[in-house]
């Protein structure tokens, strides 16, 4: 069903919110390895227990011991480079940074190349996306599912001067995204640097998903606000949803302009586009015209192929359809040999156990061909020789086949 992670931003996010709640899931036990590679920055990492809005958090803080440098992106990815983390984690760090890069560059109107991150590629926030990175990687998330992102308003102090709130930058980091935006306050909620951190992760926006909770990492922000608790929640799980590969739908439409020649052809093309089935319904129409329902049963996967194959062999101008359940037995295809030739035998198993056997029409019909002989005979002698030959067996098959 997958491991899943839905990230609660209702008040907000930042690089050392995430890193709070990562911590307390247990998912930042490698930060001091992380953190002595970066020893040029001088850099030190305390998290404490907090309350913010009577709930309790962790803090995470970051310190620099020397006055740090404006940065490049070239800069940051030199420090990424030496970090001690995976190379996935690396790539992804770079990954938000070019983020990061590119909303600025858009905001000041100059290259990519040319932006000074300023208090956004301090050593604190190379930390927060290096170690958010970290902590999400080793989560090993199949999916991050991510609520409608606070973002707060008022103004907030920059390197330029005063911005108001959501920022610029922030913003042009949502745009083009699938989070949600609302306001939530006269404080800047979300920063750049967790923005950046989620959109490059999020697989997805919503609401929490439907899963089986495992544990929640709750992350402080830097100030206790009055009217929300300042903190975000990570929580961790295993998906109760319907895997979207398993899903099966039933697509159907009516025709009555075809010439009844072409449907074994159309039945054929939706069967090679990925249909697990398929089959023709004699309706009556409107003004008593007759007709057939096409119907097909499709796994979500061959959806848009099956569609396609409707349209191109079809008159059809419309299709409709409908999500099923499916259950399917373990099978298994044998051989068995009917007079000196071979016939393939389907055979479906229940609780370990053969409960049908049933021999391939074509084999019949080539065999009895070749001996010159109705093809009922053939399936008698087949049926026979299949109950003997299955009489006692109960092993199911190692694979569907």
């Amino acid at each position: 069903m997958g491991r899943i992670g839905w990230l609660d931003c209702s008040s907000g996010v930042s690089g050392d919110m995430l890193l709070g709640a990562l911590t307390e899931l247990g998912a930042l036990d490698a930060l001091p390895t992380l953190v002595e590679s970066l020893s040029d920055l001088g850099v030190s990492v305390e998290s404490s227990q907090v309350a913010r809005g009577g709930l309790r958090a962790t803090a995470v803080t970051v310190s620099a011991s020397t006055q740090q440098p404006h940065r490049t992106l070239t800069d940051v990815h030199r420090v990424v480079a030496a970090a001690a983390v995976p190379e996935e984690v690396r790539d992804r760090a770079i990954a938000v940074f070019e983020r990061l890069a590119g909303a600025e560059a858009s905001v000041h109107g100059v290259a990519v190349d040319e932006v000074a991150f300023h208090e956004v590629g301090a050593v604190d926030s190379i930390v927060d996306v290096l170690a958010g990175c970290l902590g999400l990687h080793t989560l090993g998330l199949d999916r991050l599912v991510v609520s409608t992102v606070a973002l707060g308003g008022g103004v907030v102090p920059a390197a330029h001067g005063t911005l108001p709130v959501p920022t610029p930058a922030a913003l042009a980091l949502l745009s083009g995204s699938d989070l949600m935006s609302s306001g939530g306050g006269e404080h800047e909620l979300a920063t750049p640097t967790g923005l950046a951190i989620v959109t490059e992760w999020a697989t997805a926006a919503g609401p929490m998903p439907a899963m089986r909770v495992d544990a929640t990492g709750v992350g402080a922000g830097s100030r206790d606000v009055s009217e929300q608790a300042n903190v975000v929640r990570l929580v961790v799980g295993e998906s109760t949803e319907p895997d979207d590969r398993d899903e099966w739908l039933v697509v159907e439409t009516n025709v009555d302009d075809l010439d009844p020649r072409l449907w074994p052809g159309t039945i054929a093309a939706l069967l090679d586009a990925g249909a697990a089935d398929a089959w023709l319904t004699p309706i009556l129409m409107k003004k008593g015209r007759p007709a057939h329902t096409l119907s097909a049963l499709v796994p979500l996967a061959s959806l848009d192929a099956v569609n396609q194959a409707i349209f191109a062999n079809t008159s059809t101008i419309g299709l409709r359809w409908h999500r099923v359940g499916k259950h399917a037995l373990e099978r298994d295809t044998v051989s068995i040999d009917v007079d000196g030739l071979t016939i393939r035998v389907k055979l479906a198993f229940a609780d370990g156990r053969v409960v049908s056997a049933t021999p391939e029409f074509d084999d019949l019909a080539a065999a009895a061909a070749s001996l010159g002989v109705p093809v009922k005979d053939v399936l008698a002698e087949a049926v026979t020789a299949v109950r003997n030959a299955m009489t006692d067996r109960t092993d199911p098959p190692a694979a569907t086949t």
